[in-house]
């Protein structure tokens, strides 16, 4: 039975309660890709829209929006958890997932996928994303640019003082604005972001705050690239 990261949960405890929160997550558990590259047509599977659906119903908060990759599995992961938090209350009627290119690729680091994707699938996303972090990809924003265009896309959809906005992102994007976030210019498999793992950002006195597998970390905001 897929379950969630076990520092998830406790880093509710450890978000300010008066102010406007985000969490950027991973989507739920999806089929297995059968050549070792998770292709954007794969979908959950039904145990990942019914994990999906119970931490929607346990985020502690109530709830302004939900954002999401335009990719079918990350689509209806923010659906399953929008209903899950319908019925625990932490909405009040149920609530369209509004799409967004910032949460995908090409649309957050990714500028130039034609020159960009063949040196993904020739050395594969660790390999990847560890030579990004070193050495930036033509094609691509910097680790320090992406991160400052999640920045500002996450400013730009505040929620309200107490409220939580979820943002249904994937894996790549998500394993790199820790890193960057973090100072690191590596990651291996234990970094990896599990299944329905997320990040909460909060924005105070001029930086940018988060929690990630129970640490808390901030840095000051710079503009967006």
């Amino acid at each position: 039975m897929a379950r969630l990261h076990p520092r998830l949960l406790h880093a509710l405890n450890l978000l300010p309660s008066d102010r406007p929160v985000h969490l950027l997550t991973r989507h739920s558990v999806r089929e297995l890709a059968k050549n070792g590259f998770a292709d954007y047509r794969l979908p959950l599977t039904p145990e990942g829209i019914e994990l999906a659906r119970d931490w929607g119903g346990q985020l502690a908060r109530p709830v302004s929006a939900f954002y999401s990759s335009p990719v079918g599995r990350c689509v209806d992961t923010a659906k399953a958890m929008a209903e899950g938090a319908l019925r625990a209350g932490l909405i009040d009627s149920p609530m369209d997932v509004l799409t967004d290119n910032t949460l995908v690729e090409p649309g957050c680091y990714v500028q130039d996928m034609n020159r960009v994707g063949p040196t993904f699938l020739k050395m594969g996303a660790m390999r990847f994303l560890n030579r990004h972090l070193q050495n930036p990809f033509e094609g691509m924003l910097s680790p320090a640019d992406g991160c400052a265009k999640l920045a500002g896309y996450l400013r730009d959809r505040e929620p309200g003082s107490g409220e939580l906005a979820v943002h249904v992102t994937h894996d790549t994007i998500l394993a790199v604005l820790v890193a960057e976030l973090e100072g690191r210019r590596s990651i291996n498999q234990d970094d990896w972001p599990w299944m329905m793992e997320g990040l909460w950002v909060w924005f105070q006195d001029g930086g940018m705050h988060w929690v990630w597998r129970g640490e808390r970390g901030h840095r000051p905001l710079r503009a967006s690239a």
